[in-house]
């Protein structure tokens, strides 16, 4: 199989805005409503630590992701400051009546440009002339959000670069790993379990919905899996599908332990926790009966192994390996020394 070429807004941030407006009907109009009636922009807090940070981390809400990504990496930092929304506490540093211009970072992480607190970052860091270092937080499908101009990308892999820097010449890359998935090669391999375990994504933006909920059903009947909920799956219809699916007969883990504890078989069609999973030594796999023409190149490059076959997914995370928030603190260091 060819290497794909990457992804389909390399860098047309408003293209990409309008296309995951549309993929939800509820997000479109607030969309349209947003646009005759603009909202304020979400607040933000800066909090910091030391005398004089030199580096800004740009928490765009409380998720796990967000907080491995963009704030592990300061944790040996004796000065840094961090951008977070209000009411998001950041702990080990101290909140203070203090903007961006107040801090004058000369580099920014963050997870991107595309919400609101990386977007006012990066346009102060176009104004100042601060870095602005992009680190990867999830997997990457054709539709992930284009990467600022003139940035610094830190990424899983090397492939996962050259996918995401598809077509551009601005933007510099160095590898550094997964934050999270390292932390979950730390963690022990829970017990397993003979029945599978398919995790829900009924909240994706890159499958068609109906598609993606008949794909779980069939599964979960053809192997006696028990689905478990995406925790984004908490709004009224996505309830409204597990309480009929349930009435089916269909085993919903209506209760969900952490993933970490998850020890059966954990299957998904692009799920994050596939590898989170290989990484502490579960089997994962990935399953999904004629995939759109993006999926199977995912698999590859993600080294994702299909349900049914002989050997399960294997860890992405190597024993010997640094400690990916480690080797961006060090790429900062090595920025200021």
């Amino acid at each position: 199989m060819g290497a794909a070429v990457g992804v389909m807004f390399p860098q047309d941030l408003a293209g990409w805005r309008r296309w995951h407006e549309q993929r939800r009907p509820l997000r479109a109009v607030r969309a349209v409503k947003d646009r005759v009636r603009p909202r304020p922009p979400a607040p933000g807090v800066v909090w910091v630590r030391g005398s004089d940070p030199r580096t800004l981390a740009i928490l765009e809400s409380d998720s796990i992701t967000g907080r491995l990504a963009v704030l592990q990496p300061l944790a040996s930092l004796d000065s840094a400051a961090v951008l977070a929304p209000t009411g998001v506490a950041v702990p080990g540093f101290r909140a203070g009546d203090l903007g961006l211009a107040d801090v004058a970072p000369e580099r920014i992480l963050a997870i991107g440009h595309y919400l609101p607190l990386g977007a006012e970052a990066y346009a102060w860091s176009r104004r100042s002339g601060a870095e602005f270092w992009v680190v990867q937080h999830g997997l990457l499908t054709p539709w992930a959000p284009p990467l600022p101009a003139e940035s610094r990308l830190l990424a899983w892999t090397a492939a996962d670069a050259a996918y995401w820097t598809a077509g551009r010449d601005d933007v510099s890359t160095a590898v550094v790993g997964s934050q999270l998935l390292w932390q979950a090669a730390q963690q022990p391999t829970p017990e397993p379990s003979a029945r599978p375990v398919w995790l829900g994504q009924l909240h994706g933006t890159e499958i068609d919905r109906r598609a993606m909920a008949r794909v779980s059903v069939e599964f979960c009947r053809e192997f006696d899996a028990t689905y478990r909920p995406h925790q984004s799956e908490r709004d009224r219809l996505s309830r409204w599908q597990h309480a009929r699916w349930q009435r089916q007969g269909l085993r919903i883990d209506s209760a969900p332990a952490p993933l970490a504890e998850v020890g059966g078989p954990v299957v998904a069609a692009f799920s994050t926790g596939v590898l989170e999973a290989a990484a502490r030594g579960s089997e994962a796999w990935v399953h999904f009966p004629e995939p759109p023409a993006w999926l199977p190149e995912f698999w590859e490059r993600y080294a994702m192994a299909r349900w049914g076959g002989a050997a399960p997914t294997p860890s992405p995370v190597t024993a010997s390996g640094t400690e990916p928030a480690t080797a961006v603190t060090d790429l900062l260091r090595a920025q200021t020394a």
